[in-house]
């Protein structure tokens, strides 16, 4: 079963660890810790200049929270999009709901005409609706090119019976990439009981603290090499 794989990431490092592990795609983002912002001019131009092998899908996030976005943040949506694909990124990734909780159609198409006909993906904005599956119709028609899903559950394991009937109603035409909890163990058992090909996968390390300072401004997460290189090379086998 040949599996693709992307990996999150938000830095720079992390983006070079990914390229030369060969992950199919490195979606770019900051803040991963609230999920995954919109990362900075500087981060893009310097994980664009050092990735060779890997797509560089950039996330379109203006803020942490839900996904019900005022006019003025929606504007800034399409000015990223518009950098992103200017930038020579090779895809972007975005979302917006409805106040209801149903996608905001007018705004995600919008943002896919932003792209100018770079392949979007929409994320787990998807699993906040109240019916992943109709979403995929409506994705589909906008021309997205792959939703981002766990299957409306908070791990891809306890939304294997949605995304199977995700990856149905996608047919040829949206690549359903399954999210949540991807790990070495479980993602070959994953994709083979939802017929999922693309894998997402985030996986992090805290780094110790230095120690020594005055002032402790703590520490952050990093890619953990050794879970995405396990990821990657199950995918090729």
């Amino acid at each position: 079963m040949g599996l693709r794989i992307e990996l999150s990431t938000d830095t720079v490092e992390g983006a070079v660890t990914a390229d030369a592990l060969g992950a199919d795609r490195i979606e770019l983002c900051s803040a991963g810790e609230l999920g995954g912002l919109t990362p900075g001019p500087g981060l893009l131009a310097a994980v664009l200049a050092r990735c060779r092998r890997s797509e560089v899908h950039v996330l379109v996030r203006p803020r942490e929270g839900d996904f019900r976005y005022a006019p003025s943040e929606v504007d800034a949506m399409l000015a990223d999009v518009r950098h992103a694909a200017s930038a020579g990124a090779a895809g972007v990734v975005v979302g917006a709901l409805t106040s209801r909780g149903a996608l905001d159609r007018p705004v995600l198409a919008d943002l896919v005409a932003a792209a100018e006909g770079l392949p979007v993906t929409v994320h787990r904005a998807v699993d906040v609706c109240e019916d992943p599956v109709a979403a995929v119709e409506t994705l589909r028609s906008l021309g997205v090119a792959r939703v981002l899903s766990s299957g409306g559950a908070a791990r891809a394991e306890d939304g294997v019976p949605v995304l199977r009937r995700m990856v149905t109603a996608a047919g040829d035409e949206l690549t359903v990439m399954a999210c949540g909890g991807i790990r070495p163990h479980n993602a070959r058992a994953i994709a083979e009981a939802t017929g999922v090909r693309d894998l997402h996968a985030a996986p992090r390390r805290r780094l110790a603290p230095s120690g020594g300072a005055a002032v402790d401004y703590g520490t952050h997460a990093v890619l953990d090499e050794e879970v995405a290189r396990k990821l990657v090379e199950l995918a090729r086998s």
